[in-house]
């Protein structure tokens, strides 16, 4: 599995990730920035389980780049800002 960081012949608009700052490739922002998280949700469509399990493979290996940034801060950047799933009970 990759952690989704910037790889060599990447689109310059793809919004990749570059390391181990884990920011923004193209607008320089925090990654997942606002133009990649609207990508994801549209690409991952419903299957919000496996983006989260993507993100959460990118969260990992963001937390060896940064090791000094708070763990719940982590946490809210990948993936705090994912759309609630609806409770089936």
């Amino acid at each position: 599995m990759t952690d989704g960081a910037e790889r060599p012949g990447g689109r310059a608009d793809d919004h990749a990730p570059t390391t181990p700052g884990w920011s923004c490739g193209s607008c320089g922002d925090e990654w997942p920035c606002a133009t990649k998280r609207s990508r994801l949700l549209a690409e991952y469509g419903g299957d919000r389980a496996m983006l989260s399990v993507y993100l959460g493979s990118c969260l990992a290996a963001a937390a060896e780049d940064l090791r000094a940034a708070p763990v719940m801060s982590l946490q809210d950047r990948f993936i705090g800002w994912l759309p609630r799933g609806s409770r089936r009970g």
